[in-house]
């Protein structure tokens, strides 16, 4: 994922978005507990946030992740509703409130974004300021932590493309998907594709070709991506190929050629996520701190789709198959 994604969320009421924020402010505290580790003053805010930002009548979800620095700073990362995850040198707090501000990324204008909150036990609320000026409400409540107390028992694999038609699949908005012998071809920038089931942990297996400087990705629970692009070559970096995107960065670039099969096998249990890209393991149960720009929610500790990219360029895939956990 390089640029604004084209997905547009659904359209939420001023009375949907009140019941969002009095739903935030009324989550019980069980969810996750703040990270551990820290006895500094502002202890209690950091930990990672799943956010609901609510913009022009949509609720966009984003992520923020607040850790100390030393003895007097609170550092962290953010996640858009687009783009990758963005550094912040530096937050502000002092009797519950607490501001920062990061630089435009695929945004339009040069203004830096600056967002305003106040903690209130675990949950957050404040503003957001856009890079055209304009003032947005958020909420947030902490991100669940998804521990798993045992290794997971695997069910029975599941053909999530039967090669005929889009059975079990939907498109985010006008559809130019098609199945073309056994093919699942978008043959143009256009809509994300997402299944209709939803899945917690499993296993997934899934090929995919792409012309030369094509992009797509694959999200699993819809959330995280794992990125798909025409890397032969590069570096290995966290926004590249097989990367969990701005998270992971693969241990070393297995791209083939455009225009070639190649292949992922996924695993994710709770947080920890292992890729193998092409027969070879590039990242190895490593965790996944939070949603990826794209995501089709922040609602991390439920079920979600397998989503895949269609609006970054042509891309095909076949052999989409998952095996759940029981």
């Amino acid at each position: 994922m390089t640029t604004v994604s084209l997905f547009r969320p659904p359209y939420f009421s001023f009375k949907s978005m009140m019941l969002v924020f009095l739903w935030v402010l009324t989550m019980p505290a069980t969810q996750a507990a703040p990270l551990s580790g820290s006895n500094w003053s502002a202890g209690t805010l950091e930990g990672r946030w799943d956010i609901n930002m609510m913009k022009d009548g949509q609720v966009l979800p984003s992520w923020l992740e607040v850790n100390h620095s030393g003895n007097h700073t609170l550092v962290g990362r953010f996640v858009y509703a687009f783009g990758s995850a963005r550094p912040i040198s530096k937050i502000n707090y002092s009797d519950g409130k607490f501001s920062f501000s990061i630089p435009p990324q695929w945004e339009q204008g040069t203004s830096d974004m600056v967002f305003e909150g106040t903690f209130l036990g675990d949950s957050l609320y404040g503003t957001m300021i856009y890079t055209d000026g304009k003032k947005y409400d958020w909420t947030a409540v902490r991100a669940p932590l998804l521990h798993r107390q045992a290794n997971p028992v695997w069910g029975k694999p599941i053909t999530l493309f039967n090669g005929s038609n889009l059975k079990g699949w939907h498109a985010m908005g006008e559809n130019q998907w098609v199945a073309v012998n056994g093919i699942l071809q978008s043959p143009h920038s256009g809509s994300n594709l997402v299944t209709d089931q939803t899945f917690t942990d499993f296993k997934l297996h899934i090929e995919f070709r792409y012309p030369k400087g094509s992009n797509s990705g694959v999200y699993l629970r819809g959330r995280y991506e794992v990125q798909i692009e025409d890397g032969k070559g590069k570096e290995p970096l966290s926004d590249l190929f097989s990367a969990i995107y701005g998270f992971c960065a693969p241990s070393e670039m297995v791209a083939r050629d455009p225009g070639v099969w190649q292949s992922f096998d996924i695993t994710l249990v709770g947080r920890l996520v292992t890729v193998v890209a092409n027969g070879k393991t590039v990242i190895c149960h490593q965790q996944i701190p939070g949603i990826t720009g794209g995501a089709i929610n922040s609602q991390e500790g439920e079920p979600g789709p397998i989503l895949i990219q269609g609006d970054h360029g042509p891309v095909d895939f076949r052999n989409i198959i998952l095996t759940p956990a029981k």
